[in-house]
């Protein structure tokens, strides 16, 4: 059924109980307590630190939303286009497109003025909803994003080029849309590659993907009607909002954060009763990172509720959660894999009860399949490497308006991911690498993972990447950047002191000591690296040599 009947469902059973809550501690401490003070004083300077919406308003809104949509002229398969912070307003405002057969889109936050006419004109886009954050970016192009569509501003003061989202919808109906039956078989979103690979593609995915996503969240982690999930990530990205889905199928709360420092983060889940956390390497770093240095003390939090914490969205370093499971002992821990082809994460988990298998991204999830492929696309024996790929109601239709690209990754059926990986003899799948970033050196296959992992257990080390760049005489030698931990100093020799460890083919030739660019959703931003030090321009030229 569709993830929509989940929300209806909910209004119906748990309509007074809180749906989901809003924190933004960007609001300064001294104006928190006196917020309606300062609303008279200063209108619209600040928002409220702290909102929130039951199921019952949540439906409601979502409802208002649609019927405005179907009075706009919004129909099956239109797209509607969705460019926002995290915010209550967000998630009513994807549903509601969804209640009317329409297709959302959302789009990367961190897209400039060009990357959204882009992705716009690429999804073929009837409406773009948009935050008042993106006004600069939208009205750069917007002659030509208003062109053929309606262009709709969620928030105050909404400027000349657009119309307001609050005004229209006011007046709306709060009823369910009257619309023909939305199937399993009906498109319902587009989302976009994250673009560490070049220019990002528009994902295509049926009504019955966005459902599989939902039910296999919960049925990974288990959430009930006393859990609060904490969502910390951009709702524009699969893995938060398909995580989120879970706790819309357990009918349970969650809380929206607006803020990533350790003590926001610790704050939120001690104040607002936490139980499931979903965080990026870098978040789960830097709150190890305070607690080390003294800066946050855990017994001033209230965090024995806290059952759950598991991290996606790239490599896990297992060094990472063995300094977790020291300050948090009590904590099951899951790792998910995941693409957007494939509506995100748990296509490969690992699982709360194989925590002994800390490395692995796991086995295959709730109603998947995986396998490993060579070149010539058989599937290899366990302890070999190869291409994984994966299979099940959560794949792709298409890569939107690229036929091409779209026959590249899906065979017979199954997702070529691009990603590299091994299977171990007790069946569980082990990441090394992405297909496209293994350095070739020498005529030996180096996988930047390993490397990366290896380079974690330094205790000055806070993140690293490793880059292959062009070598004469080796094609390729790997490059490792490193980002030390604040406070601490260390040189090139101890590195390459601590690197002894490593098989003389795996040690980096060249180190440079430099901040790790991640995106959005926590992936290492690999081609800008790459770019940065050369790489790519280098490997222009040696290719016209």
């Amino acid at each position: 059924m569709p993830v929509m009947d989940f929300l209806e469902r909910n209004a119906r059973l748990y309509g007074d109980e809180v749906a989901l809550v809003e924190l933004n501690p960007a609001v300064p401490d001294d104006r928190r307590k006196s917020w309606k003070e300062y609303s008279l004083i200063e209108p619209n300077r600040f928002e409220p630190f702290r909102r929130e919406i039951t199921w019952s308003v949540f439906d409601e809104k979502a409802n208002r939303f649609a019927n405005l949509l179907l009075q706009r002229g919004i129909k099956k398969g239109d797209k509607v286009a969705i460019i926002m912070y995290n915010c209550l307003e967000w998630l009513p405002i994807y549903f509601g497109v969804l209640k009317t057969g329409a297709i959302a889109v959302p789009f990367n936050f961190r897209y400039d003025a060009d990357e959204i006419l882009y992705c716009a004109e690429l999804a073929e886009v009837d409406i773009i909803v948009f935050g008042s954050e993106f006004i600069g970016r939208i009205e750069a192009n917007a002659e030509r994003l208003s062109k053929g569509r309606l262009l709709i501003y969620v928030g105050d003061n909404c400027p000349q080029f657009a119309e307001s989202y609050h005004l229209m919808s006011a007046d709306c109906p709060s009823h369910k849309p009257d619309v023909p039956e939305i199937t399993d078989d009906d498109f319902g979103a587009i989302y976009f590659s994250s673009g560490t690979t070049g220019f990002p593609k528009a994902i295509l995915h049926k009504h019955r993907s966005l459902t599989q996503a939902a039910e296999m969240e919960q049925k990974h982690h288990g959430q009930g009607r006393d859990d609060v999930f904490l969502c910390i990530p951009p709702l524009y990205h699969t893995g938060a909002k398909f995580h989120w889905m879970g706790s819309l199928v357990a009918g349970s709360r969650a809380v929206l954060l607006k803020g990533t420092s350790p003590a926001v983060i610790l704050d939120a889940i001690s104040k607002e009763k936490c139980t499931i956390v979903w965080l990026l390497v870098p978040w789960a770093q830097d709150i190890l990172d305070s607690l080390d240095r003294g800066e946050l003390s855990l017994s001033d939090y209230q965090l024995s509720q806290w059952r759950l914490m598991h991290i996606g969205a790239q490599p896990v370093p297992p060094s990472l959660i063995r300094r977790w499971k020291e300050y948090f002992p009590n904590h099951a821990y899951d790792t998910n894999y995941g693409l957007s082809e494939s509506t995100g994460p748990g296509c490969v988990h690992l699982g709360v009860e194989n925590i002994m298998k800390v490395g692995a991204i796991g086995i295959p999830g709730y109603r998947w399949e995986c396998k490993i492929i060579d070149e010539e696309g058989h599937e290899v024996q366990p302890g070999a490497v190869g291409e994984l790929c994966v299979k099940g109601p959560g794949v792709m239709t298409c890569y939107y308006n690229d036929e091409k690209a779209t026959e590249e990754v899906l065979k017979d059926g199954w997702l070529l991911t691009g990603d590299m990986a091994m299977q171990d003899p007790d069946g569980f799948y082990f990441l090394v690498d992405r297909k496209k970033d293994v350095i070739v050196s020498g005529g030996e296959n180096i996988y930047p993972v390993q490397i990366e992992d290896f380079l974690h257990k330094h205790d000055k080390i806070k993140d690293v990447a490793v880059i292959g760049l062009p070598d004469r005489r080796l094609g390729e030698i790997a490059a490792a950047i490193i980002e030390i931990k604040e406070g601490m100093e260390c040189t090139e020799e101890e590195i390459n002191d601590f690197c002894m460890q490593l098989p003389r083919y795996k040690r980096p030739k060249k180190l440079i000591f430099a901040e790790i660019p991640r995106n959005a959703t926590g992936k290492i931003e690999k081609p800008a690296l790459r770019k940065r030090y050369g790489a790519d321009k280098l490997v222009a030229k040696e290719n016209r040599s």
